[in-house]
């Protein structure tokens, strides 16, 4: 189920409360109650440079698309960080049933920006999954997978190849 455990609200939910139960808690609602922690904005941490450089693509006229293997609509965790107005399109794979590197989720995206996939630059922290927009023919910029406090400026390479042309 850890596989796929993105596919459904239901699959998530099991694959991690699941995995929560493999350990002793003093109550064993407490699986759920951290299992709804996790779905709340407090959980989620942007990365420090995230509003500055999503604003700057936004005022150069650049949409912006969230695609996410997720289990739960985010979008709210979005909106309590003051991020949800830079963001043009969600694609996230429970709400279609496939996970990336799913070429359905990333072609959903470009169409929901009205973006050609070879006008379209991906900025994602899994190579496996992420770089399966490579197929569409949409360039690809990799970040580290590495806690926010760890990349304060992690995103600001993307407005350079931006405006590079990709």
């Amino acid at each position: 189920m850890w596989a796929t455990r993105d596919e459904s609200t239901e699959r998530h939910r099991a694959a991690y409360t699941g995995l929560s139960r493999q350990v002793a808690l003093p109550d064993p609602r407490l699986h759920d109650a951290l299992y709804e922690r996790h779905r709340t904005p407090a959980a989620w941490t942007p990365y420090p440079d995230a509003a500055d450089v999503l604003g700057a693509l936004r005022g150069r006229g650049i949409g912006v698309g969230v695609v996410s293997n997720i289990g739960w609509d985010l979008r709210h965790v979005f909106r309590a960080h003051g991020l949800d107005t830079h963001v043009g399109t969600y694609v996230l794979s429970y709400e279609h049933g496939v996970q990336k590197p799913d070429a359905l989720l990333f072609r959903t995206a470009c169409e929901a920006l009205g973006r050609h996939p070879g006008d379209v630059l991906m900025v994602g922290d899994d190579r496996r999954t992420d770089g399966g927009t490579a197929a569409l023919g949409c360039a690809v910029h990799f970040v580290d997978h590495l806690p926010a406090a760890e990349r304060p400026d992690g995103l600001r390479p993307v407005l350079d190849r931006v405006g590079k042309g990709r």
